[in-house]
């Protein structure tokens, strides 16, 4: 595997990170929308820092809750983006599941 950072399976559904299935964006979206989530995403995750060093709950709780819709939008968790039925492997070890004999390779 390359040191080049994370590596998108042959389908562009998942990134490999550390031996580790991540589901990746939706490649549907448009840049205007992928742009406007990724900036959404982006304050939401400095508002979850704000809210941890302020020590504030409710804000931590709502934070973290924006990050979650963002991610949600950009298709990276809630329901699968694909069409054709296939099971999500969000989160699953490589090796265990169908791309394992590709990951051998790259």
């Amino acid at each position: 595997m390359s040191d080049a950072g994370p590596v998108l399976t042959p389908d562009r559904r998942y990134l490999v990170v550390r031996g580790r299935l991540w589901r990746a964006s939706n490649p549907n979206l448009s840049a205007e929308a992928r742009a406007q989530l990724v900036a959404a995403l982006m304050e939401a995750r400095r508002a979850v820092g704000a809210a941890m060093k302020a020590g504030d709950a409710a804000a931590l709780r709502d934070a973290r809750n924006a990050v979650d819709a963002a991610k949600q939008g950009l298709g990276e968790r809630g329901p699968v983006w694909w069409t054709d039925g296939s099971k999500d492997y969000n989160r699953h070890l490589v090796k265990n599941t169908p791309y394992a004999d590709w990951f051998k390779t790259v």
